[in-house]
């Protein structure tokens, strides 16, 4: 299957919009910290206790089937599960802030080296002598579960059950991986959010049961599904805060944090409904839906960073590295097409407008990177804060569904840098449409009038300009200003 780039922006996004929902509900849990009248943050705390930023165990072990999918492994064989069940085993071993109680017998029965086969009988024989076997710790990692079988339902189906099998073989468990995997497939293929599609793939008693598990869920107000440790109430609690909260009409996209606002708001089990809301989210509206502000401090086992993560979901659903070799190369050479652009922008001198090779030679007082085109993994040097974003220089909308949010979320990113005290480079490959685009939305940021703006980063980056889908996007950005 042949994705678009809305498409892979999804899958990517699926992965990211867990983790952000994880390392945001996790200073909640339990009512560990309460929550302001700005919303949850990224502040730490929580059962960890975890730095700001941090993921927790329902992220880590995402990224144990997520690194196994982008090896190329067959999440459904022998020898994928069995590479899960050891990344899970290390992460153990390493000293964890946090894990589940199922979660930990059934390791700590698997020894040093478990093998898929061995984790699935320990599994399922905890859940034939346990009345409560059906913890949402399955249901939490299941964000990459579906990107490498985008093209095959039943394939996405198979991938569920075997991987929340090898600690959650409790059926509930299962059928509730199925719906929210499928679910998820659906959100990045089709760009729709639809629970109920995955029904047809189950059998009788349980389509009827999980009918009724959904109609509850969305005639419900979300704050009725609390505790949340079980399966059935942890999908309910989330998909119940996704329906009660539309997209704004104003940026359709937003519904990402607003949502997520919702389902940490529900209490308890706040990182792991936030998590499984936060996959879904992530899959319907993409990585690029999703604000700086909280990748710029996303983070987790085992050292990776939230971008990291979208390198990994981007391998695992493409099956190789995408353009240029990324994310597998340590540097892009854009020499070819650089014509050797870096200038001040007119408005802050702060802030240095610049094409690719700009990278090469940081200017003087420059300590943050704003990227706007793909960059390799040693490209920004070290010590310097590296912001990118996705953000291709097409005019179709398709291409970058959330424009509007992806220029005024990059603008505002440079004004937070600066106000920390940051020098910043701007840049894309040439400096002549992406980094005039984003110099403009700065530009407004600061209350610059749009056509002096225009007018002023023109003359100064001596190009053509922003594209006609930037230049609509910013007459957008100049109204609702």
């Amino acid at each position: 299957m042949t994705l678009t780039p809305a498409q892979l922006d999804r899958a990517c996004g699926a992965v990211l919009g867990s983790a952000v929902g994880d390392a945001l509900g996790a200073p909640y849990e339990f009512d560990r910290a309460a929550i302001g009248s700005d919303g949850p943050q990224m502040i730490g705390g929580g059962l960890g206790p975890f730095a700001p930023g941090e993921w927790t165990d329902d992220t880590t072990m995402a990224w144990g089937i997520l690194d196994v999918a982008a090896r190329g492994l067959d999440l459904r064989s022998e020898e994928g599960l069995t590479a899960i069940a050891q990344n899970f085993r290390d992460w153990v071993d390493s000293g964890v802030k946090d894990i589940g109680t199922q979660t930990s017998g059934v390791l700590s029965r698997g020894g040093a080296s478990p093998t898929g086969a061995r984790l699935t009988e320990i599994s399922r024989d905890f859940a034939r002598n346990n009345s409560h076997s059906a913890g949402n710790g399955s249901l939490m990692r299941t964000a990459a579960v579906a990107l490498p079988y985008l093209s095959d339902p039943l394939a996405v189906v198979d991938a569920a059950r075997h991987v929340s099998t090898l600690t959650h073989a409790d059926p509930r468990a299962q059928e509730a991986c199925v719906l929210w995997s499928l679910a998820i497939r659906r959100a990045i293929v089709d760009g729709e959010l639809d629970l109920r599609g995955g029904l047809a793939f189950l059998d009788g008693d349980a389509v009827a049961y999980w009918t009724e598990r959904i109609d509850e869920a969305e005639q419900s107000d979300p704050n009725v599904f609390t505790p949340n440790g079980w399966v059935v109430s942890a999908l309910q609690a989330a998909w119940s805060a996704i329906v009660h909260t539309p997209p704004p009409a104003d940026g359709p996209c937003r519904q990402f944090g607003t949502a997520l606002d919702r389902a940490i708001r529900i209490g308890n089990d706040t990182d792991t409904v936030a998590a499984i809301a936060g996959a879904l989210l992530g899959a319907r509206w993409g990585a690029s839906a999703i604000p700086a502000q909280w990748r710029r401090i996303l983070h987790g086992y085992p050292g990776l960073t939230g971008e990291q993560l979208v390198g990994l979901a981007h391998v695992a659903t493409d099956g190789a590295p995408g353009k240029y070799g990324w994310p597998m190369v340590a540097r892009i050479d854009y020499a070819d097409q650089a014509p050797g652009i870096l200038v001040r922008h007119p408005y802050d001198d702060g802030v240095w407008l610049g094409d690719a090779l700009a990278l090469d030679a940081l200017p003087a007082g420059v300590s943050a990177v704003v990227s706007l085109c793909l960059v390799g993994s040693s490209q920004v040097p070290t010590g310097v804060e590296h912001v990118p974003f996705r953000l291709i220089d097409e005019a179709s909308p398709t291409v970058n569904p959330n424009l509007d949010f992806v220029l005024a979320d990059a603008a505002a990113t440079v004004a937070a840098l600066r106000d920390e005290g940051h020098g910043v480079l701007v840049h894309c490959v040439a400096a002549q449409s992406r980094t005039p685009a984003v110099a403009i939305a700065y530009a407004l940021q600061r209350g610059v009038a749009l056509a002096d703006a225009d007018t002023a980063v023109r003359r100064v980056v001596r190009g053509p300009g922003p594209n006609a889908g930037f230049v609509a996007a910013l007459a957008r950005l100049a109204s609702a200003t």
